[in-house]
Order: C-alpha cells, then sequence, then structure tokens
C-alpha cells in the first residue's frame, strides 16, 4: 500500500510558506532574526501547517518550472510587504533614538544590535528590546497571523499583484515612521538645545568653566531624565502606531 500525496495540496503547502517566510524575513523582533536558520525554517513550518484550513484549492495538475517560480515570487512578495509595513512601526522609534544619542553623548556608547549584530547606540538597543516585548503585549503577532489567513480567501495563491491602490497604506506607514520619529525626539532635543543655550551663556559669564567638562553629563542627565517622563508616552504611541499598522495591512485586502 503506497500513499501519494496530490500536487495541489504539495502546490498550497509551498505557496503558504513562501508566503510566510517573506513575513519572517522581515519581522522586527530580536529573537527571530538572530536564530540559527534551522529554527526560523521550523518556524515557518509551523505557522504554514497552522493556516492549514485556510490553505487554497489549486488544481491537481503539473504546473511548469516558470509558473511555479512565479506564485512563489508573488507569495513571497506579499509576505515582505506585510513584514515591511509592521518593520516600519519599530523603526520609527529606532530613529528617534538615533537622533536622541547623538545629541545627548550616548552616540560614544556603542553595543550590539541583536537584529543586525553591527554595532549600534545604547538607547537604540534598548528601544528595540522593549518595542520587541509591546509587539507581543498588545497581541500583534495575533493579527499578523489573522491578516494572513484572511489574505488567502482575498488573494488566493499566485493571484496577488503588488499595486498602488493597495500598497498605499503600507507606503504611508514608510513616511509616517520619519514624522512619528521626530515628534517623539523633539521634546527631549528642544530641552537640550536649552541647556546648550544656558552653557553657552554661563560660558561668557565665566570663561574658566570646563563647558565641555560640564556639557556632556548634564546633557545625559536631561536626556535620560526627559526618557524617563516620556516612557508612558512610548506605550501608547506604539499601541497607536500597531493600530494603524494593522488598518494598513487590511487596506491591502480591500477592507
Amino acid at each position: 500500500m503506497t500513499l501519494g500525496l496530490p500536487l495541489s495540496t504539495l502546490y498550497a503547502f509551498l505557496l503558504v510558506l513562501a508566503r510566510v517566510s517573506g513575513l519572517i524575513a522581515l519581522l522586527p523582533v530580536p529573537g527571530i532574526r538572530d536564530t540559527v536558520a534551522p529554527v526560523r525554517v521550523v518556524l515557518a513550518m509551523t505557522i504554514t501547517f497552522a493556516l492549514f484550513p485556510v490553505w487554497p484549492a489549486l488544481p491537481n495538475e503539473l504546473a511548469s518550472m516558470g509558473q511555479l517560480c512565479l506564485w512563489a515570487l508573488m507569495e513571497a512578495g506579499f509576505g515582505l510587504a506585510a513584514g515591511l509595513a509592521v518593520a516600519f512601526l519599530t523603526e520609527a522609534f529606532q530613529l528617534a533614538m538615533q537622533f536622541l544619542g547623538l545629541q545627548v553623548g550616548y552616540g560614544y556608547a556603542l553595543t550590539i544590535d541583536p537584529t543586525s549584530q553591527a554595532d549600534a547606540g545604547v538607547l537604540q538597543v534598548v528601544t528595540l528590546l522593549i518595542t520587541s516585548l509591546l509587539f507581543f503585549s498588545f497581541g500583534i503577532d495575533r493579527e499578523i497571523l489573522r491578516v494572513l489567513a484572511a489574505s488567502f480567501q482575498k488573494f488566493p495563491a499566485g493571484s496577488w499583484a503588488p499595486a498602488a491602490a493597495s500598497l498605499e497604506g503600507v507606503i504611508r506607514l514608510g513616511g509616517g515612521m520619519f514624522s512619528m520619529g521626530l515628534r517623539f525626539a523633539m521634546p527631549v532635543i528642544g530641552l537640550l538645545l536649552l541647556i546648550d543655550v544656558a552653557l553657552a551663556l554661563l560660558g561668557r559669564m565665566q570663561q574658566q568653566l570646563q563647558l565641555l567638562s560640564l556639557a556632556f553629563p548634564i546633557k545625559m542627565l536631561a536626556g535620560l531624565s526627559m526618557l524617563m517622563i516620556l516612557a508612558p508616552t512610548l506605550a501608547r504611541l506604539f499601541q497607536r502606531a500597531s493600530t494603524q499598522t494593522m488598518a494598513a495591512l487590511w487596506q491591502t485586502l480591500g477592507r
């Protein structure tokens, strides 16, 4: 007795796996990006099997290699677009911390970024870990799985194609990333500007003062104090931004 696997089921598995893999490739979660390749493969396959009830119904016919490659590219493209939208969510706060790191003085203290294994500022790494915790706390991972499940009903395997109308929300998220980062960083930058003006006036009155040795600790302390005050605002901004991100993803499905 031999057990056979229909070609339609095999094609559906491969195409769903391509869509899920494209999403996982850009997810801004340190625990996913810095793991070894077999772990990411197992995670992608686990999510693919979990989406079995929404696997597309494909004809049980032998497809050409060119058609299979075209289907796989379309599926991976949708996953990459969804992953890019979620990546914009955390990159906005990373951009804000990069601005602040240079102004406060933490740009001189570098550490290892857990996502890229490259040198990064201390504030950027701490913010990345905080936003990763908020990512799971607000249930964004569950919303992404719902979007994936609904995407197979709107766009069956191989039918999705990039269009400006469907990707308009994702494109706007890219532009909003810079504005949100600046809005979050501007209160601290404004305070640091006032400190620079005060130190400049103090230097005019007391020219014997070593302003360079005074500016670093004062600006670091002021920056940390402002970040402590703005810490509750970070969670609210992240929640608001995550709502906009999910709305943009649902917009790609025409909802």
